[in-house]
């Protein structure tokens, strides 16, 4: 069974910089894998993900330019790099694992969800 386990959230004043974690076990092979986002009271959103093969990378607009994802397959490790952070950056941040193919933004495109970790960024 694979399982995703996110960390390095916490409270950053606007501008600062976190990087996250994800930790995937279970996992025989790579996977294209992403980076969604849900607000207080909102829907999740696609953030940032990167093809299971090549570093092909996709971001949303809101965060292009401050996040970058990459990732370390010898680690089994997903990672999100925000700098220049702002309120509106506020959620809970969860990592997914779709399958192999054309790396998509929608999340029924990804079968496998870690639980989520909390970044908060005041002003």
């Amino acid at each position: 069974q694979v399982q995703l386990l996110e960390s390095g959230g916490g409270l950053v004043q606007a501008g600062g910089s976190l990087r996250l974690s994800c930790t995937v076990s279970g996992l025989t092979d790579t996977y294209n894998m992403a980076w969604f986002r849900a607000a207080p009271g909102q829907e999740s959103e696609f953030t940032a993900g990167i093809k299971w093969a090549t570093d092909y990378t996709d971001y949303a607009d809101s965060v292009e330019g401050r996040f970058t994802v990459f990732r370390d397959n010898a680690k089994n490790t997903l990672f999100l790099q925000m700098d220049r952070l702002q309120p509106e950056d506020t959620a809970v941040y969860y990592c997914a694992i779709g399958k192999r193919g054309q790396l998509v933004r929608r999340p029924d495109g990804f079968f496998a969800w870690g639980r989520g970790t909390q970044v908060t960024v005041s002003s």
